[in-house]
């Protein structure tokens, strides 16, 4: 089934009635002052403040759960027979607009909402008993999909039994059952990393079943143990120390609700009793804040590699000579050789040279009677630099392994000084340590000779040469970026010019790429926030913005995350890149889980965004 698509223009105070007590225990409501929503044991109701019915949902709904934003608030619930999962919202004057969907790979027990402020994307985790959970994406930027697109699967403890969501902090809090509480990132490009908050007593302070789970607006988590019936609660801040135990007068409660109104709980979603408490639930980041990041989308991505795990490192663009729409992207897969996809995405050729970790390529190399794009990568498993050439039908091929002295080559990249036929290669080790060979051709083959070494205080990786200004610009893993002036006969002493100041540039600094537009540019993958960032490539290098790269519902491509190399073409690389593109490594594939690939975003796109906030 799917949504009607419609714009996210919700009432401000959607919140459940807490009028309930120990004794009555009336009917759960979903109020505001121009409807409500009654759950039942056959339907959902949707009334106005005059008990009028203007929408009605017939199943066997549990698992109310409720996101309240000071603009816009939704409710959703699951059918028990159908397995479908409901979500409501009213329109000022209208019925409610509702998606009714059903999940095909899990049997749902509990349901979540996340918003996510920084992506301005709406989600709903769905949580199983089996291992299994998913994320789907319901809406971006403020509109509906056409359909909840399931995103992200999740691997979950076998007996998961409730789930809340810290819409601040962006954390998924999940229930094991008897077992143990964790905590997961609830973002949908994050890792599966989790934490953990408490286990089973006597190491722990659990000693029943978690039922149900809610986050109050002062952020404590609030956990439901059915047997004994108790309240537990963790600390905002303190999540780690034993929570306050609150014994409860309830026979095996299962549902706890948190609104605006207060806390009820009780074995079901229709039968619930307030309890004693001043807690309030809190609500879901401001729509009107303006976000952290811009945000890109990418309009192609290639096959992903056969098997899961870390591969994919760099990328480097080709351009055809004649036909744009023939270029070719290359990659390292960094456990056997190099891959080369043409510009719709497919793989043309795979060259099992070995371990190569960075690549980077340049044109007019004269060797053998032909002129050819000259590419390099770095081979890990013998320290080494592999020579490549792209000949003009776009075929490429192996010519020669050089040999270096590093002890640990790492990253990689190309020099070719403008108004000359030299060409220059830039190797690097985990070491800091970073060589400067020059590549020549002869009757005799290719050979590679050290002109120079370079040196910076830790592990360094991504580079990039500016062959205008010749000046080398290298990423510093934890630390930031430096500069050097890239001529062989310069003085090997560098700049720091950038930090990672873990705000802006979020270590680990991975992939570099230059932009020669009327004002140079820098792009620099900030790894530990899966986001990237432009900075002027010229003293004194100040940020310019930061962006990240998410999915495409509509071309059904997930987003970019946990970044390694990445490249900037201006050049018309064909249909959809005429004007230039943007690719990156995605560390973490989906849509479905695969191995990792590249991701391709249109130049255009960020020449917007750079419009967009008044500087170009």
């Amino acid at each position: 089934m799917t949504v009607f698509s419609h714009k996210l223009t919700l009432l401000a105070a959607l919140c459940l009635s807490a009028c309930a007590t120990a004794t009555t225990a009336p009917e759960v409501q979903l109020v505001t002052a121009e409807f409500t929503v009654l759950p039942g044991d056959e339907a959902v109701q949707l009334r106005d403040h005059q008990g009028k019915v203007i929408g009605q949902w017939a199943g066997r709904f549990e698992r109310f759960k409720l996101l309240q934003g000071a603009q816009h608030s939704w409710f959703a619930a699951v059918d028990t027979e159908t397995n479908q999962v409901l979500v409501g919202q009213k329109e000022a004057a209208q019925p409610a607009r509702i998606l009714q969907q059903t999940s095909t790979e899990l049997v749902v027990d509990d349901l979540c909402w996340y918003y996510s402020q920084a992506n301005q994307q709406l989600s709903l985790f769905l949580i199983g008993d089996r291992g299994t959970g998913e994320q789907w994406l319901l809406a971006q930027d403020g509109k509906w999909l056409e359909k909840a697109l399931p995103v992200r699967r999740l691997n979950l403890p076998t007996n998961a039994s409730a789930c809340a969501v810290d819409q601040h902090k962006g954390l998924l809090y999940l229930a094991e059952g008897d077992t143990a509480l964790w905590a997961y990132s609830a973002e949908l490009e994050q890792a599966e990393d989790r934490q953990l908050i408490d286990v089973r007593a006597p190491k722990g302070h659990l000693s029943g079943e978690i039922k149900a789970l809610e986050l109050t607006a002062e952020g404590d988590l609030l956990a439901l143990q059915a047997e004994p019936a108790v309240l537990l609660r963790y600390r905002a801040g303190a999540l780690e120390q034993a929570p306050v135990r609150q014994p409860l007068t309830l026979e095996e409660p299962e549902v706890l609700q948190l609104t605006q109104q207060g806390l009820s709980a009780g074995a079901r979603a229709s039968r619930l009793s307030q309890l004693n408490s001043t807690d309030k639930a809190g609500q879901m980041p401001g729509s009107g804040v303006t976000p952290a990041f811009y945000q890109l989308s990418p309009t192609l991505e290639t096959a992903a590699v056969s098997y899961r795990g870390d591969a994919i490192d760099d990328p480097a663009v080709w351009q055809h000579p004649s036909d744009p729409a023939k270029s070719l992207l290359l990659a390292t897969d960094k456990r056997a050789g190099l891959a080369v996809y043409n510009m719709q995405g497919a793989q043309q050729q795979f060259l099992p040279v070995g371990r190569v970790n960075n690549v980077d390529l340049r044109y007019g190399f004269h060797y053998q009677g032909q002129t050819l794009a000259l590419a390099s990568a770095s081979t890990r498993a013998d320290n080494g630099i592999q020579l490549f050439g792209i000949d003009a039908q776009g075929k490429v091929s192996t010519l020669a392994r050089i040999a270096t002295q590093l002890q640990d080559i790492y990253g990689l990249c190309m020099y070719q000084p403008a108004g000359t036929s030299a060409f220059y290669v830039f190797a690097n080790s985990k070491d800091g340590t970073v060589a400067q060979y020059e590549i020549k051709a002869s009757d005799q083959g290719l050979s590679g000779q050290l002109v120079r070494r370079l040196k910076v205080p830790s592990q360094p990786e991504g580079c990039v040469a500016d062959d205008k200004q010749h000046q080398l610009f290298v990423g510093e893993e934890d630390v930031g970026i430096w500069r050097f002036d890239a001529r062989a006969n310069a003085t090997p002493q560098g700049a720091q010019i950038i930090k990672a100041d873990g705000q802006m540039l979020v270590a680990d600094v991975e992939g570099l790429a230059l932009w020669q537009a009327d004002q140079p540019y820098l792009l620099v993958s900030s790894q530990g926030n899966d986001s990237y960032v432009l900075y002027k490539a010229t003293a004194p290098y100040d940020a310019v913005l930061r962006f990240r790269i998410r999915l495409n519902p509509q071309l059904g491509i997930d987003g970019s995350s946990e970044t390694d190399g990445l490249e900037l073409s201006t050049l018309d690389l064909g249909p959809g890149f005429e004007q230039g593109v943007i690719v990156v490594q995605d560390g973490r594939n989906r849509m479905p889980e695969q191995g990792q690939n590249l991701k391709l975003v249109p130049l255009e796109q960020l020449k917007a965004v750079l419009q967009q906030a008044g500087l170009k």
